[in-house]
């Protein structure tokens, strides 16, 4: 009754963009900021919709969250108004703090080490995805 999964709406969202796609080829470059505002709404009612039961059945009224969910600035604002309006205290960490993965990320470099898995210096790291590409992809 408390859990919960994303797999149905990233599947939604997958064949809603791909349909798109193959209509107007410059679907997601049009979009992108309406389609990630409307994943993110949805996600955010999810998780506050669970919250909210879960608080109410088992009279919780200490709510934190952490890890890099909490950057999410709009998980952050409805975290702010579920508690005015069900009495919550909550726990949010500044930002500089929202991090994760790190220790996930160690622990592989970790492994491909052990394995002498090494890559040239000619690759370089980056923190953006092309979700464009990445769609090209999974349709092909």
């Amino acid at each position: 009754e408390y859990d919960y999964s994303f797999s149905g709406i990233k599947t939604s969202v997958l064949y809603f963009i791909q349909k798109e796609v193959k209509k107007n080829p410059d679907f997601i470059k049009e979009n992108l900021a309406d389609l990630c505002a409307s994943v993110q709404k949805s996600i955010v009612e999810i998780l506050m919709d669970k919250l909210e039961k879960a608080s109410k059945e088992l009279n919780i009224n200490e709510v934190a969250i952490a890890g890099g969910v909490s950057a999410n600035s709009g998980l952050r604002e409805a975290m702010q108004q579920n508690a005015e309006k069900m009495g919550w205290n909550i726990y949010i960490p500044k930002f500089e703090y929202t991090t994760d993965n790190a220790a996930m990320i160690a622990m592989v470099a970790k492994l491909k080490f052990d394995r002498g898995e090494f890559a040239d210096l000619s690759v370089s790291a980056t923190a953006r995805y092309d979700i464009e590409e990445g769609f090209k992809q999974k349709s092909e």
